[in-house]
């Protein structure tokens, strides 16, 4: 009789363990999908208001531009390139290697094959939709030829890269992340100020760059995260 009682005790307890963990799964779904609605109407009204600003804020730069700063913003262009974020991310990552860090060495991979992703699918983008740089004169705001550089500026290809790839940083580790996107900032400010791109072309990018990183973020880390966390059960 009593161990009757027990066991329908334990099968009880066991069962409001499950609800409490279904419950708590329901609420994190929904947190998520909140927080994903939030992202995307803050980058909708982000991308719809930098469409708006285009002339204005080129027309701002350029009444604006000197000279030293105009070479100070091509320098900071020309290192802003994926060329030099792929050099950073693989030093790191031979780094974290050499010290046998798999997880940091996951993240400086992640990093690299979201910067990848981002390149690509800006390049794409360039060939399929071309636009006119803000220093060539066209008459036409979009159009032009394909293959043209002077033709690709939508979205910036210096920005998703540098997006992308320090916005999985920002998913791996916040803080390090946050301070990190000081970079990508400069690196749109500065290809603003040349000529290169629009406001538009740079938000663009930026919200490809975080959509690649998140993409490659929930992929590897993730999976990181969640094998630790069963290896860690699995001990206990």
């Amino acid at each position: 009789m009593y161990s009757r009682f027990i066991g329908v005790a334990h099968s009880s307890f066991a069962l409001t363990i499950a609800a409490c963990e279904s419950g708590g799964n329901l609420i994190v779904k929904r947190r998520s999908a909140f927080y994903w609605l939030i992202g995307i109407v803050i980058a909708a009204i982000a991308i719809t208001v930098s469409f708006y600003f285009d002339d204005a804020v080129w027309n701002f730069i350029r009444q604006h531009q000197n000279r030293g700063m105009y070479n100070f913003m091509r320098n900071v262009s020309r290192f802003g390139d994926w060329p030099s974020h792929v050099v950073v991310g693989l030093l790191l990552l031979g780094i974290a290697w050499i010290h046998g860090s798999r997880k940091w060495s996951r993240v400086f991979l992640a990093m690299l094959i979201a910067l990848a992703l981002a390149g690509f699918a800006g390049d794409i983008i360039k060939r399929t939709i071309p636009r006119p740089r803000p220093s060539v004169h066209a008459k036409l705001r979009w159009g032009g030829p394909h293959f043209s550089t002077k033709y690709h500026s939508f979205p910036s290809g210096h920005v998703g890269a540098s997006t992308a790839f320090f916005g999985v940083l920002l998913i791996a580790r916040r803080r390090i992340g946050i301070a990190c996107l000081a970079i990508p900032i400069l690196i749109g400010f500065s290809r603003m100020y040349i000529g290169a791109h629009y406001l538009s072309d740079v938000v663009c990018a930026a919200v490809l760059g975080f959509l690649c990183a998140l993409v490659v973020g929930t992929m590897l880390l993730s999976e990181h995260q969640s094998s630790n966390s069963e290896r860690t059960e699995a001990l206990s």
